[in-house]
């Protein structure tokens, strides 16, 4: 439970920083009156309560790939639950990839906003400090993505401890501020909030673009369920974290009631002024925590995407030795570093930047439900009516969310949909491109077995060693055993043909990774099976084939045959033009397929050879 806490709710948990501030926002058209700050808190309490309570603790934890959350495992069982009908999952696989793209246009805005909004109350402090809110909140950003190449470790151990002190001290605020305007209580009652948002009329979609900020993070509940659990997930929200949140906003509208004009900071305004500096300092402290949170799981995403065969292969360093879920991308860690500074600098306000976040959140959160639809009614079988009921409701909502949300694309909330729709483009152009190399390899190269035949009585001198040649169609002749025997003139004792497959469900048992199939007495295909979280390395499961399936491989005098293929984009080829030079733009970038296996670099033998596709 208290790691749950600290990863999974520090960027919900910080949502107060700015939530229901930017709900009286001028821009939104409500003021704030007795009966406003009342709808508006029980908008949010219950928004809370549908939301996550509902929709995401209660119905979508179940849906776990074998203990793993997250999209990337929900479109996994919803691909699964739809394969007999090949349309159907390519557009589940559609909307899966779109909401785990969206996810990237978050990690650039959760940190900027969570930063801004916490070095922000030094200006209710002393308001002439506001010049130094951005240089200070940058400085903070910068030294953030600096320290991740030493791993999570370094600020993990105080994930837990830090994020519980800070749901104590929301809890503890906002109770010591209702005490002092209980009439707020009424906010618990729902049709407040209905009345709230029918009296809004066309401008609705305005507050509830501001409201969404309350739930934004409620996907990590679901994306980190495999490291913690459904039941301390599900314990931390209920005892510590919904509890907080609760009696924060009732406190925070409490306030409101007596002083209309906090609402230029209803969070920070809520403290004693003795206060107001340690508060600073915990509530930077916690969106440091939920930024890290964001950032973590983007290198999780990138990875569980490229063992999907959504991106291509990026250099990936595992900062532990015990957890194997603690990585880093440099690639990645880069790309948000640059995008979150330019975010921050240019928005340069939790304000600004409000009117931009919400739109991926809520998008990824209608994909869920709709992906949750086909894994309820097609992968556990439910009755269609049953199926409905569980999913139309939290469809609606979503979509009242999301077009609440696309009321901000003019003032900001094109950058994450513009984002998440060009890692898309990425994504997509690079699975089809991928399928197009393969099928061109396939018709350029023979076929593996009319192979063997041909060189079986060319005399060709045996070297007494072991080949891997690494392909991706063992059915055929790799390019790299063609190149060595046309070059070198001789043959290995053993050649083995080795693909590497990564199955749609996050871990693969040891006992069913690999196969070995022979072909004659000089060549074997060794099938290697991963899941999406696995991690790839193909020595150590070629030395359990020889423990425990008889491959007789000496692996340090073992020599691994690579094809590289050049890729020449033509007309009137499987993509469009400019397509296909991004396809090719990217397969000359990709990371090195030997340190992505963890294959030693003084083994490895490399041919290359030009594809026209």
């Amino acid at each position: 439970m208290l790691g749950a806490l600290g990863v999974v709710y520090g960027d919900i948990g910080t949502s107060p920083l700015y939530a229901l501030k930017e709900t009286f926002n001028p821009m939104t058209g409500v003021s704030a009156t007795p009966e406003n700050v009342i709808g508006a808190v029980s908008a949010i309490i219950w928004l809370l309560t549908l939301v996550v309570s509902l929709k995401y603790v209660t119905l979508i934890l179940r849906a776990d790939n074998r203990g793993e959350g997250g999209i990337m495992a929900l479109l996994a069982l919803a691909s699964d639950a739809v394969k007999d009908s090949p349309r159907l999952q390519g557009l589940v696989i559609l909307i899966g990839c779109f909401g785990a793209c969206l996810f990237f246009g978050e990690s650039v805005l959760t940190p900027a906003i969570s930063v801004l909004s916490a070095v922000e109350g030094i200006e209710v402090i002393e308001p002439s400090l506001g010049p130094l809110v951005l240089p200070i909140a940058l400085c903070i950003l910068l030294s953030l993505f600096a320290i991740q190449k030493y791993g999570t470790t370094l600020v993990g151990r105080f994930f837990g401890p830090v994020i519980l002190v800070w749901f104590f001290v929301l809890a503890a605020v906002g109770f010591s501020q209702l005490l002092m305007g209980p009439e707020i209580l009424a906010a618990l009652n729902p049709l407040r909030a209905v009345e709230f948002l029918f009296d809004r009329g066309p401008k609705v979609l305005l507050v509830v673009g501001a409201l969404v900020l309350a739930v934004t993070g409620v996907e990590a509940l679901y994306a980190d369920m495999g490291h913690f659990g459904r039941r301390a997930i599900r314990l931390a929200w209920l005892l510590v974290a919904y509890p907080g949140l609760i009696l924060n906003y009732l406190g925070q509208g409490a306030l409101l009631m007596r002083n209309p004009a906090a609402t230029e900071n209803p969070f920070y305004l809520s403290f004693p002024d003795p206060l107001l500096i340690p508060a600073v300092i915990l509530a930077t402290l916690a969106t440091v925590i939920a930024s890290q949170a964001t950032i973590t799981g983007a290198y999780s995403a990138t990875v569980q995407a490229i063992q999907l065969g959504l991106l291509p292969r990026m250099r990936i360093v595992y900062t532990s030795a015990k957890e194997a879920g603690q990585i880093y991308v440099p690639f990645i860690n880069g790309l948000l570093l640059v995008s979150v500074l330019l975010v921050t600098a240019a928005f340069g306000s939790s304000s600004a930047l409000a009117h931009a976040y919400g739109v991926s959140v809520t998008m990824t959160m209608l994909c869920s439900t709709i992906l949750t639809f086909f894994v309820v009614r097609m992968g556990w079988h439910y009755a269609l009516a049953l199926t409905l009921i569980s999913t139309a409701v939290f469809f609606v909502l979503d979509a009242l969310l999301v077009a609440g949300c696309l009321s901000k694309i003019f003032h900001g909330g094109w950058f994450p949909l513009t984002l998440g729709l060009f890692i898309l483009l990425l994504m997509l152009t690079w699975k089809r491109g991928r399928a197009l190399l393969i099928a061109k390899v396939r018709e350029d190269d023979p076929e593996l077995k009319i192979f063997i035949d041909q060189i079986r009585d060319a005399g060709l001198p045996i070297v007494e060693r072991t080949a891997v040649f690494l392909v991706s169609d063992p059915s055929t002749a790799p390019q790299a055993l063609m190149h060595n025997i046309k070059h070198n003139m001789v043959l290995h004792r053993q050649n083995l043909l080795l693909t590497v497959h990564f199955e749609q469900r996050p871990w693969v048992p040891f006992h069913e990774q690999i196969r070995i199939t022979p072909i004659s007495d000089n060549f074997s295909i060794v099938s290697i099976n991963y899941g999406f979280k696995d991690s790839p390395d193909v020595p150590k499961a070629l030395e359990y084939a020889r423990e425990w399936h008889g491959l007789e491989i000496e692996l340090f005098s073992t020599s691994y045959f690579l094809s590289r293929e050049t890729v020449v984009p033509s007309t009137g080829g499987g993509m469009a033009k400019w397509r296909e030079e991004i396809f090719a733009s990217m397969s000359r970038n990709a990371g090195s397929i030997v340190a992505y296996f963890k294959i030693p670099t003084n083994q490895v033998i490399e041919l290359g050879t030009r594809v026209l596709i």
